[in-house]
C-alpha cells in the first residue's frame, strides 16, 4: 500500500481476519483457521480503516491508532477466540486464493462464514473491551 500499487481485490465494505489457516482437511476449505495477533497489522491497520475495510478479525489488544481510526471510519474490530482453530474451520464454507499463492497459508484469501463467533473488542465509538477488563 505504501506505493499505492492497485490491489486484487476492492476493501470497500469488506472485514479482514488476520488468521493462521491449515490445509483442507475433512472435505472443508482448512482443517483449522484461527485468529493471529492484530496488535502486528496495527502499523497498516489505520490506512485499511481509510481504504473502506469495515472490521477486521483477530485476537489481543490493538494500539491506540488503531481505535482512531475505528471511530474515524464507523469501523469495528472483532475478536475471534484463540484455541478454537478446528472449530472455526467448520464455520468456514468457501475458501478462493486472490493473491500471492505462492505465499501457502500467507495467501489473501476470501473466505465466506457461517455462524463465525466473534465479539466486539472495539466499537465505532472506540470502546475497547480490553479497557474495561484492565489489560
Amino acid at each position: 500500500m505504501p506505493n499505492r500499487e492497485k490491489l486484487p481485490y476492492g476493501l470497500e465494505g469488506q472485514a479482514i481476519f488476520y488468521a493462521g489457516p491449515t490445509p483442507p482437511a475433512a472435505g472443508r476449505p482448512f482443517g483449522a483457521i484461527g485468529p493471529t495477533t492484530a496488535g502486528r497489522m496495527d502499523f497498516a491497520a489505520p490506512r485499511l480503516y481509510d481504504a473502506g475495510v469495515a472490521a477486521t478479525i483477530g485476537k489481543g489488544v490493538r494500539a491506540q491508532q488503531v481505535k482512531d481510526a475505528c471511530v474515524r471510519n464507523g469501523a469495528v474490530y472483532f475478536i475471534a477466540v484463540g484455541g478454537a482453530a478446528a472449530y472455526l474451520a467448520k464455520c468456514v464454507e468457501s475458501s478462493k486464493t486472490l493473491a500471492y499463492d505462492d505465499l501457502g497459508t500467507e495467501a489473501l484469501r476470501r473466505v465466506e462464514v457461517k455462524d463465525f463467533p466473534v465479539f466486539v473488542g472495539i466499537d465505532t465509538c472506540g470502546n475497547d473491551v480490553y479497557d474495561r477488563a484492565g489489560a
